[in-house]
């Protein structure tokens, strides 16, 4: 069989993303690379989410998976994540560039002559202009927010109050970088979670 109608996956282009970006974050002085992060309280979830200085999304769309579900996508991810990397096989390239938001970079993933998986950048990545503070917000967890919210004398009244309340405090209290700046504090250094999600810490 031709190496041009093999179908991509989903496992084949993970793998070979998974193992792009942790050599491209190697000398990252903190990061955190996390499978299928829950956004919105799990209403989506993104396949690779990495967090450093930033939070940038990578979603996959191999020749074997459906754009269905992508319009919900793009709009639950376009509200939390700073940059967004579409990576697509061959059969939805056209549809995903009609598709996805004129910032959002796109690569090609596609099999090589020897049958392992290549990369072609399409569409370079940039940044985004309209995430939301609640829906930033919400990637934290309940006890997290209280804790920002006490750091800044503002949590009297909030430990009984449903966590979408609280949420919506957060974003009022916080400008969208500081507010961007404290939940990735809070995702760095979380423990007992994700085993599969390492912090990485490099130099001091």
């Amino acid at each position: 069989m031709s190496h041009e109608t093999i179908s991509t996956n989903d496992i084949m282009i993970r793998s070979v993303l998974r193992e792009i970006l942790k050599k491209r974050h190697l000398n990252d002085r903190r990061v955190r690379i996390i499978e299928e992060m829950g956004v919105q309280h799990g209403n989506a979830r993104i396949d690779i989410a990495v967090v450093n200085g930033i939070m940038h999304g990578y979603e996959i769309k191999s020749d074997q998976d459906t754009l269905q579900r992508l319009p919900n996508q793009i709009e639950i991810y376009n509200s939390v994540f700073n940059k967004i990397t579409l990576v697509v096989g061959k059969s939805h390239l056209y549809d995903t560039i009609k598709m996805a938001p004129s910032w959002w970079g796109i690569i090609l993933a596609k099999i090589n002559t020897n049958g392992s998986v290549m990369f072609n950048r399409i569409r370079e990545e940039e940044y985004n202009k309209d995430q939301d503070r609640v829906s930033v917000a919400r990637l934290l967890w309940k006890e997290e927010a209280l804790i920002l919210l006490e750091e800044i004398n503002e949590a009297k009244g909030m430990y009984s109050k449903p966590r979408d309340v609280i949420y919506q405090k957060l974003s009022t209290v916080f400008d969208q970088q500081t507010l961007g700046n404290k939940v990735r504090e809070k995702i760095f250094f979380r423990v007992n979670w994700r085993p599969d999600s390492p912090l990485i810490l490099n130099g001091d």
